[in-house]
């Protein structure tokens, strides 16, 4: 895992901030709606609970969420994860979101958090899933 300088490090904060205390807010853990990811602990908690992923999995979130709500294409996933240049017909970039956004659907079934954009890659943004929006319709 690269690691940045803590300077670099930027938090993406809950939907309201002020539901954390002041102390809780540091550098060295992001926010994504009911996600925190513990960087220096290696951790990532779905509304309390710790979630199971493998080495690259939480690199690839952690990339993902300094980046919260903007499109990161396969080439910047891959370099800053895997730290080299993506090899044409590589598929690793695609596996591992898809085996990522499994587990982060399984612990939040009702939030989507990566959003596949067509030609240009992902984005990572806690949302309402597709499924609550047709399940509260539907009621």
């Amino acid at each position: 895992m690269q690691c940045l300088p803590r300077s670099l490090i930027v938090a993406a904060f809950p939907e309201s901030a002020a539901d954390i205390p002041a102390a809780e807010i540091t550098p060295d853990v992001l926010y994504a709606g009911e996600l925190e990811i513990r960087l220096e602990e290696g951790l990532v908690l779905a509304t309390g609970r710790a979630l199971t992923l493998s080495v690259r999995e939480f690199e690839l979130l952690v990339a993902m969420a300094r980046r919260l709500g903007a499109i990161i294409t396969r080439e910047e996933l891959y370099r800053t994860v895997w730290g080299g240049q993506l090899r044409a017909g590589d598929r690793s970039v695609d596996v591992y979101v898809s085996k990522l956004r499994t587990k982060l659907e399984a612990a939040l079934p009702d939030r989507r958090f990566i959003h596949t954009h067509p030609g240009f890659g992902y984005r990572f943004q806690p949302q309402p899933s597709r499924n609550v929006h047709i399940e509260a319709a539907s009621t």
